[in-house]
């Protein structure tokens, strides 16, 4: 995962061409020493037009991220804090917003608002704020059972406090689960908006536009559309590993402290 991240933002010293030079090479072309993924239609370089891509997807996903766990969390801690009619009121909305397909609600909001780099990340945070808030929300009503707490309002903590010292440390670690989940869910929410034509736009590329380019001229080559795709898919995996490896680690904790 680390090595994707890498690879993609430091691009402009990696890359072996400018991605934008039309004509540096025959269009078209498969894999070979000169072009390790081949070229696009234009005859650009696919290898470097995949890394600057890249960058935008990455960005875009940590942005996103980012956005759904201030929101979700914030979201999640009130629920979770305040309960009665409060809790209803934000669960049932999580509930109506998680009830609708995550690409509707994404077409309904990019249409609204128009595609761009900035109001890609923010609609997808906002996507997928109400998973992140029910996560939240249940991590909190745990913490606040525990016998920890009740010891530490006997000690005369006030709610601030305790929420800030005792039970946000402790549910870190299910919001850096939630955070890995979100980032390859991003990653696919940009690819598929991209794909359909309502993400990043020419001449500005990234993975998702790259295959919707790629899939118009997949009978002239299916390099064009293979290697975008495949980053994508390598991209997805690496984050929910991460994400499964974390909630391995805390289980493994969990039985130990029981034990």
């Amino acid at each position: 995962m680390l090595l994707i991240m890498a690879l993609c933002l430091l691009c402009p010293w990696i890359a072996p061409y400018d991605p934008y030079e039309i004509g540096a090479s025959d269009p078209f072309l498969g894999p070979n020493r000169t072009n390790w993924f081949g070229t696009d239609d234009l005859g650009r370089d696919l290898l470097s037009r995949i890394l600057y891509g890249g960058r935008i997807t990455i960005l875009v996903a940590i942005a996103a991220t980012v956005i759904a766990l201030i929101i979700g969390t914030a979201w999640g801690l009130a629920a979770g804090v305040r309960r009665g009619w409060l809790d209803e009121a934000l669960m049932r909305t999580a509930d109506a917003t998680m009830a609708i397909p995550q690409i509707l609600f994404g077409l309904v909001c990019i249409s609204a608002v128009g595609a761009s780099v900035i109001s890609l990340p923010i609609v997808v945070g906002i996507l997928l704020s109400p998973t992140t808030a029910r996560m939240a929300r249940s991590a909190v009503v745990t913490e606040l059972s525990s016998q920890y707490v009740v010891a530490a309002q006997a000690s005369g903590f006030t709610r601030t406090r305790l929420i800030w010292s005792e039970v946000m440390p402790n549910i870190a670690p299910q919001l850096l689960v939630q955070l890995s989940i979100n980032a390859a869910a991003a990653v696919m929410l940009e690819a598929t908006l991209s794909f359909i034509g309502l993400g990043i736009q020419p001449p500005n590329a990234s993975w998702g536009t790259l295959m919707l380019q790629g899939y118009a001229k997949i009978w002239n080559t299916y390099w064009f559309v293979a290697f975008p795709a495949l980053a994508v898919t390598i991209t997805i995996l690496a984050f929910n590993a991460y994400g499964e490896r974390i909630r391995k680690d805390l289980d493994s904790r969990r039985s130990s402290a029981h034990e």
